[in-house]
């Protein structure tokens, strides 16, 4: 799982260990040229061709320059008119251009919007045309522009749904599975069960745990620096997000899909960078993660407890119960029995908590974790349900390992292992194992029933000892899914059952494809899998992002 929206500045402030990545480092012999990465324009490609079949218009490279005379395609950079067909995977609306075999990629729109857009490119190799999104002259039955809660909506390069009822965005994002699992899986329809509703998120806005705005160097910094001269800002630069279409950064003050604690240190870290901007000579990304302290209310003074100290109740009473240096720097939530007390952590290596349920993870606050809480519960209890077989026959090995082969700082390996006599987390960073093994201990999980291994990628089972028959795996690697050298060695070791998870379920379903079809030079070509479920979790209300959840099960035996 990768972080999604908003967009990243393109000067990432730089880590010491791998922990975000969630990835084995590849074999430098593996070819990957040819291997789909399940990118945004790969993506954006399949539902160009697909809407341009449904018209009966080639699509093919070699057929655009006769198909698409210059001189039918309107001019870059004047205004045009056109009728939403519908929405890509990417998020944006596609529109047929009349009379041509160019589409229109239109952000902000939705299927039925008739707008006024502004031609920016047109790319007649890949059959689509770059646009900006001008007005809405005639809106769909899908729009209601009074949804949208952020005043840089439809600018700011992030959040581009929120026009769009939430129930309308799940039914979008389990389209995305469904065109994912056809466009990228190479497998026959009859193998892929029909795609389950995506499970949307508890909060809609106020769900991220983690925002990084940023700030560019002052202009002419670099000649500056190479001249020995201090760089120096002659103004407070624009503090937030990518302008939508562009490498601009925005001035951004508040995000309403950060959570409070978020929102609050992200106002306080943008009057500390005004006051210390002497101090930076080059740009700078920022650090916003919400970190939580629980506290029991039975701790709280006697007059405390009798209205449960929640904070919406007694927001005085309660926060008096902290520091006086603490005193405007949190966000009080109530969790029944205890108080989540919620703050900002801003430095990338301080430690930063999260409970997802009772369960309790720490981690490096500028490190990977999933960054929206409310949905985490059920996503967690989800693949608890489902990871063990429902209709294994009594006389079947009982599967009691689990190995967590992307583990990080272990959320899977920790929630799941009440189910499991022996679970192992594996990770090529150390500083993963690390944390991963502390949170199994916070969690009171004995080191005889879950332990960490920092795993070579070019041989990650070697150290299992586990019957496959018995074992079930998660796997939760990066957006560029699982490589060749990963999916081979999973496939040598064939555990009984298979849960995969990922941010990108275009490479999802391009690895799900080998281990149900097979590879090349293991176990004959021949795969060892079914799907048994496939759906979508909603960790990124107000973005095309969706996450998916995969189950395999070992085909029985012909």
């Amino acid at each position: 799982m990768a972080d999604a929206a908003p967009t990243r500045s393109n000067q990432p402030q730089k880590r010491k260990f791998n922990e975000g990545k969630r990835h084995f480092k590849k074999n430098k012999k593996q070819k990957q040229a040819t291997v789909k990465e399940g990118s945004n324009e790969e993506v954006l490609i399949a539902d160009v061709r697909a809407l341009l079949e449904k018209h009966s218009i080639g699509s093919k490279p070699e057929q655009s320059e006769e198909q698409v005379p210059p001189s039918q395609l309107p001019e870059p950079f004047t205004e045009y008119d056109l009728t939403i067909e519908e929405l890509a995977s990417t998020g944006d609306g596609l529109a047929v251009i009349p009379g041509t075999s160019q589409i229109a990629v239109v952000p902000f729109t939705a299927p039925g919007d008739k707008v006024t857009v502004k031609i920016i490119k047109h790319l007649t190799e890949t059959n689509y045309t770059l646009t900006d999104f001008v007005k809405v002259l005639e809106p769909s039955t899908h729009r209601d522009d009074s949804l949208p809660k952020c005043g840089y909506f439809s600018k700011c390069s992030g959040c581009q749904f929120q026009f769009l009822p939430y129930q309308y965005q799940l039914d979008h994002k389990k389209s995305i599975v469904e065109k994912a699992y056809k466009n990228f899986c190479n497998l026959p329809a009859h193998m892929i069960p029909a795609i389950g509703d995506t499970i949307g998120s508890p909060l809609e806005y106020g769900y991220r745990t983690k925002l990084t705005p940023h700030f560019d160097g002052p202009p002419g910094g670099r000649r500056d620096r190479r001249q020995g001269v201090k760089a120096v800002f002659a103004e407070v630069p624009p503090i937030g997000f990518m302008l939508k279409g562009t490498r601009k950064t925005m001035d951004i003050e508040d995000c309403p899909i950060g959570t409070d604690a978020v929102r609050m240190g992200m106002k306080s870290e943008r009057e500390r960078v005004k006051v210390e901007l002497d101090k930076y000579q080059r740009g700078a990304t920022l650090l916003l993660r919400e970190s939580t302290k629980r506290i029991n209310k039975k701790d709280l003074p006697q007059d405390q407890q009798t209205n449960g100290g929640a904070a919406e109740e007694q927001p005085v009473e309660v926060q008096a119960a902290a520091p006086s240096s603490e005193a405007k720097n949190y966000i009080d939530e109530d969790r029944g029995d205890y108080i989540h007390r919620k703050t900002c952590v801003t430095d990338q290596n301080a430690v930063s908590t999260e409970y997802v349920d009772d369960f309790r993870f720490d981690n490096p606050a500028g490190s990977f974790f999933q960054n929206n809480n409310s949905i985490l519960p059920s996503f967690t209890k989800y693949i608890r349900d489902n990871i063990l077989p429902k209709d294994q026959p009594a006389d079947a090995p009982k599967i009691t390992n689990l190995i967590d082969a992307y583990s990080g700082s272990g959320l899977f390996t920790v929630t799941l292992s009440p189910l499991f006599k022996n679970s192992i987390g594996i990770d090529v960073a150390d500083k993963s194992i690390n944390f991963a093994s502390t949170n199994a201990k916070l969690n009171n999980i004995p080191s005889t029933s879950a332990r960490f291994l920092c795993g070579d990628a070019n041989n990650i089972f070697a150290e299992i000892k586990f019957p496959a028959a018995e074992t079930a795996v998660v796997i939760d690697p990066s957006r560029k899914g699982c490589d060749e050298n990963f999916l081979g060695q999973l496939l040598q070791f064939g555990p009984e059952r298979v849960c995969y998870v990922s941010c990108n379920v275009h490479t999802q379903a391009r690895d799900v494809a080998v281990l149900v079809g097979g590879l090349a030079g293991v176990n004959d070509g021949k795969g060892l899998y079914e799907i048994e479920s496939l759906r979508g979790f909603d960790f990124f209300p107000q973005t095309g992002h969706v996450e998916g959840v995969a189950f395999l099960r070992k085909k029985k035996a012909e």
